[in-house]
């Protein structure tokens, strides 16, 4: 492992740590009373406090030093005297251990007394400090010059994905976030279980995939030898309770889908799905509507909330209105009742890439997607969506060939998904048939038939509503973030590339063809300034490790740039 010489003194000073005694690792319990912002809510001149938190910056002035702590809750000032740690002779604490061994991102744990400075700043004067766990790699922060312009931010989005505790630690809007997304998580729970609903749990592993049209991740189970799936929904689940006689059930669920990664889809993300017996779609959309209000007011206090240039507002009613009529009202073209033919040639005239491995459902779930969804900013409920795009929904009461289905949008985007459930036993094995003809013809995202699934609604599941909300997707919406890499701690990330050291020579050549791309062989050599013999070995090493390559032309060789 190749250390930076920060790096290399911060072990150094590890040892010395040791050598003093010092374990910079205790294991006791450091008996902490305050935090930062308890300190700020409750202060008392002269208080006596005891808190912890990262060493975040100091500013060391002989046998004075300001510094800043930071914990949760945020940072504190505290205030480090000499003669106030060390009373007596030995100075060791302060001299060595403080001024010369401590470093930026160490933890530490300070008794001190409270007071206000002459500029009226809330500080804890230091009576004693304690290391509890010394930083060997120096923190991302950013740098500020005597002008007060601030460079070497870390606001890389992949490595502040890849290091999210780094990020945590020096971006405190990252931290507000995933606050947020808590707030927003209890506040949903709190909104069912005052309705009386059961917060339950259901099989990630599932033999059968169902639920929802996607591609799963497949598994293998070695004691059974069987093949497993991770779920890509847990709607069949809930419903099995539904019949077992329970009238309200929820889930915030994780689940898994073998599919692409963009700035609004991951792998892996949270769901909530609920499901009410007696109840039916539009009751769905009354609650959904109060439940999103709710929300927005627990996080903004007001129903309003900023996602990128538009204002959500999330006050209840929402519009609501067929996917058909979206569809005719967007692009001219009137699908309902129309053939298969009929939706292919339509798809095709408004340019869209269709094959004979599409069905109705898909190619008007194209349509809409790419002709129709971007239009609804404010939260619409797309509604009464075709029979073949529906599997799981119940037929739609007065309009035939059509079912009891909305899909909520919201910035041009799905945010939930609901149905009238389908509880006729026949009419779903009948629709989970249909689905296998798809599959034979190729389309890898139609749903399994699940015959267990089957026998549960034989023995008769009442009549019922469910939804599900993507939790990722509504944490980008009420906390203004346009990427959902920005709402998940540990997104998915492509494998990390390892990291290339490069010596002085490749690095004085690399740098200069980086910039340039391609250049000139003897016009980079001799920009570079390096000797005959520099020149050499930079070259030679760069080319070994795959990131340069030279070709021939009729007057030159040039030399370019491979990653």
């Amino acid at each position: 492992m190749q250390l930076s010489e920060q790096e290399l003194v911060r072990r150094e000073k590890l040892s010395a740590l040791r050598n003093l005694g010092i374990d910079p690792y205790p294991a006791a319990l450091y008996p902490v009373d305050y935090t930062s912002k308890q300190i700020k809510n409750k202060f008392e001149e002269g208080k006596k406090v005891i808190i912890a938190g990262r060493l975040m910056s100091r500013r060391i002035q002989g046998k004075a030093s300001f510094a800043e702590l930071q914990d949760a809750d945020g940072r504190i000032q505290v205030y480090f005297n000499r003669d106030e740690i060390c009373p007596g002779e030995d100075k060791l604490l302060y001299n060595e251990v403080y001024k010369k061994l401590l470093d930026i991102g160490d933890f530490i744990g300070i008794e001190g007394e409270l007071f206000t400075t002459q500029v009226g700043e809330k500080t804890v004067l230091v009576k004693n400090f304690t290391l509890l766990s010394k930083s060997l790699k120096p923190l991302p922060l950013p740098k500020t010059d005597k002008e007060g312009n601030t460079f070497d931010e870390f606001n890389d989005p992949e490595l502040r994905y890849r290091q999210r505790y780094a990020d945590l630690v020096v971006n405190p809007k990252v931290r507000d976030t995933f606050i947020k997304r808590t707030q927003i998580v209890n506040t949903i729970r709190n909104f069912y279980n005052e309705m009386g609903f059961l917060e339950v749990e259901t099989p990630i592993l599932q033999p059968i995939p169902g639920g929802a049209a996607a591609r799963p991740f497949i598994t293998h189970h070695n004691a059974l030898d069987i093949p497993l799936y991770l779920r890509v929904a847990n709607e069949l689940y809930l419903k099995r309770l539904i019949v077992g006689g329970f009238d309200g059930v929820y889930e915030f669920a994780k689940d898994f889908r073998n599919e692409g990664m963009d700035r609004t889809h991951n792998p892996e993300f949270t769901v909530m799905e609920m499901y009410a017996a007696y109840k039916d779609y539009h009751w769905m959309m009354d609650t959904t509507e109060k439940l999103l209000e709710k929300v927005a007011i627990a996080l903004h206090g007001t129903p309003e909330a900023q996602f990128g240039d538009n204002v959500i507002n999330y006050k209840a009613p929402y519009k609501r209105i067929g996917i058909l009529d979206a569809i005719k009202e967007h692009t001219g073209y009137d699908l309902y009742k129309k053939s298969e033919a009929e939706v292919r040639e339509a798809a095709k005239a408004l340019g869209l890439e269709v094959d004979e491995t599409m069905g109705i459902g898909k190619m008007i779930d194209e349509i809409f997607g790419e002709k129709c969804e971007a239009n609804y900013i404010q939260p619409t409920f797309i509604i009464d969506y075709p029979v073949e795009m529906s599997p799981l929904t119940k037929k739609h009461r007065s309009k035939e060939g059509l079912t009891e289905r909305f899909e909520l949008m919201v910035n041009g985007k799905e945010l939930a998904n609901a149905y009238t459930e389908l509880n006729d036993p026949i009419d779903q094995r009948e629709r989970f048939e249909d689905q296998l003809k798809l599959s034979e013809k190729g389309d890898d995202e139609a749903m399994f038939i699940d015959q267990d699934f089957l026998r549960a609604l034989e023995y008769g599941m009442p009549p019922t509503s469910g939804i599900g909300i993507g939790i990722d997707r509504l944490a980008m919406f009420m906390t203004n973030n346009q990427s959902i890499q920005e709402v998940l701690f540990f997104p998915q990330m492509r494998p990390e590339k390892k990291q290339v050291e490069l010596n002085d020579n490749e690095k004085a050549i690399f740098e200069i063809l980086k910039k340039e791309k391609s250049m000139d062989l003897s016009e980079l050599k001799s920009a570079t300034g390096l000797s005959n013999k520099g020149w050499d070995k930079g070259i030679k090493g760069l080319s070994k490790l795959g990131l340069t390559k030279v070709t021939k032309t009729d007057d030159a060789l040039i030399i370019e740039v491979t990653e």
